[in-house]
C-alpha cells in the first residue's frame, strides 16, 4: 500500500516540509527510515554530508556526499548546513541546506535520520513545518544487547554508544512526539499514522 497527497495535483505542488527521525544506537530508526520512503511517494531522503570515507559501492550524492575535511570546513564557514556534528573519531556530518531547500520547493516532504541536537535545530528553524519524531528503545538492556547483536561494536565503542544513548535520552521530551520502539510492527504503523497526519494525506491502493 502506498500513499500519495490528497490536496496536492501531480502538476502543481505547494512547498514540502520536513519529517525528522531521531534515536540512540540501536534505537532501530534505520528500519524505520526504510519503512517510511516506502510508505509514501511523495516522501524523499534528505543525503547527508559527511568527512569519512565511501564504503564498498557508496556513491556520491546517492548515499552522501563525500567531502573533504577542507571543503566541509570551507561548508561551515559559509553557513552552507542546517546542521552538522562530530562524532566517533573525529568524522563529521552535515545536512545541507541548498539539497534540502531544492527539493521543498519541489513539494516533496524530506525525510531526515540524524542525531538528536541535529534534529532539534532543524525543528527550531522550520517550526510547524517539520515534524520531530524520537524513537526510544524500550530499556537500556534492549538497547544493549541490540548494539551487541550487530557485532560490529568493540567493548570501548559499545560504552561510548551507551554513553552518547542515555545523553540523547535526556532530549526525548523536546520533540513533538516519542515512539517506544518495543515491536517494530506495531511502531512502525504509529510512524506511518503520525507522518500521515503530519502531511494531509488519505491512503490509496
Amino acid at each position: 500500500m502506498s500513499r500519495q497527497l490528497s490536496s496536492q495535483s501531480d502538476n502543481k505542488r505547494s512547498r514540502g516540509k520536513i519529517v525528522i527521525l531521531s534515536a540512540p544506537s540501536g534505537g532501530g530508526k534505520t528500519t524505520l527510515v526504510k519503512r517510511m520512503l516506502r510508505e509514501f511517494t511523495n516522501l524523499k531522503f534528505s543525503v547527508s554530508a559527511t568527512t569519512r570515507s565511501p564504503r564498498k559501492h557508496e556513491v556520491h550524492g546517492k548515499d552522501y556526499y563525500f567531502l573533504s575535511p577542507e571543503s566541509f570546513d570551507e561548508a561551515v564557514a559559509k553557513g552552507e548546513f542546517l546542521e552538522w556534528e562530530e562524532f566517533y573519531g573525529g568524522i563529521r556530518y552535515g545536512s545541507l541546506v541548498s539539497k534540502v531547500e531544492k527539493e521543498l520547493k519541489k513539494g516533496y516532504f524530506i525525510l531526515f535520520d540524524i542525531d538528536v541536537k541535529g534534529a532539534l535545530h532543524v525543528k527550531a528553524q522550520y517550526g510547524d513545518d517539520a515534524l520531530a519524531v524520537f524513537i526510544r528503545p524500550p530499556s537500556d538492556a534492549v538497547l544493549l544487547e541490540r548494539l551487541k547483536k550487530r557485532g560490529t561494536e568493540s567493548k570501548k565503542s559499545l560504552q561510548m554508544r551507551l554513553e552518547r544513548a542515555h545523553l540523547e535520552l535526556s532530549y526525548a521530551d523536546r520533540f513533538d512526539h516519542v515512539i517506544v520502539n518495543d515491536d517494530l510492527e506495531r511502531a512502525g504503523r504509529e510512524l506511518t499514522e503520525l507522518v500521515a497526519s503530519f502531511m494531509n494525506e488519505t491512503i490509496t491502493n
